[in-house]
């Protein structure tokens, strides 16, 4: 009865908020993947940290190998798991908190989780992992997936062309965060709380720059079309 849970590919299903979907993945699948996350601080992303949560959650050992992708649906279950859990993990009672500061305090709980989990002295192995060529697809969609869901908690609903851009900076720096927390060696990673803050200046800053050069260049644009009109160019 589990070999043909175990052979179906787990699929990261991107919640949504207009009706409930289903778990992303099935009972057996989420039983092994939770129970081989614990054993990733000692043993590492590898295919005996599966074969450990296998045996954890009462199936056979060679249930493991079922997984089409061995380790990476491994880093890709903390991936989907941490992402649809984070509206649980923070919520915002202060009406007058900025979406700024909300971006700020999702992304720091989204790395908390990473070490919540003791999973950041073997994210560089996650990181490695995802680098692979047949994984980076996935791996992409997933960082999108997370910056969407970010912005969507900070509720910021705006649906005009910085819509993606947004959420390209906000892979980005959170990309680069988790890299950086995986250096970090202060005391409850302030350092890369600092870090992110940096990151997201930097990003506020070129933002503004960029709406104030379209601005000019709207101005512009109206302005010469404008001079054409009164010189009869029809336009």
């Amino acid at each position: 009865a589990l070999r043909p849970l175990l052979l179906r590919s787990p699929q990261a299903l991107y919640h949504s908020y207009e009706h409930n979907e289903p778990p992303p993945y099935r009972e057996p699948e989420s039983a092994i993947l939770s129970a081989a996350l614990t054993h990733v601080p000692s043993h590492g992303f590898t295919q005996h940290a599966l074969t450990l949560g296998a045996k954890d959650a009462s199936y056979l050992d060679i249930s493991a190998n079922l997984f089409p992708k061995g380790v990476f649906d491994l880093i890709k279950y903390h991936l989907v798991t941490q992402r649809l859990g984070l509206k649980d993990r923070i919520q915002f009672h202060d009406e007058n908190m900025g979406v700024g500061r909300k971006v700020r305090s999702l992304i720091l709980e989204r790395l908390r989780a990473n070490a919540d989990a003791g999973l950041v002295g073997r994210w560089q192995e996650a990181l490695a992992i995802m680098s692979l060529a047949e994984n980076i697809p996935p791996s992409l969609r997933e960082l999108g997936l997370l910056a969407d869901e970010i912005w969507f908690l900070s509720g910021d609903t705006a649906v005009d062309t910085s819509w993606y851009t947004k959420r390209a900076s906000l892979s980005g720096v959170y990309a680069a965060a988790e890299v950086y927390q995986t250096t970090d060696q202060s005391t409850e990673f302030r350092d890369t709380e600092q870090f992110v803050d940096r990151r997201l200046e930097e990003v506020r800053v070129m933002g503004s720059a960029v709406a104030g050069t379209l601005r000019f260049l709207n101005f512009e644009a109206g302005t010469s079309v404008n001079l054409l009109r009164s010189k009869g160019v029809r336009i």
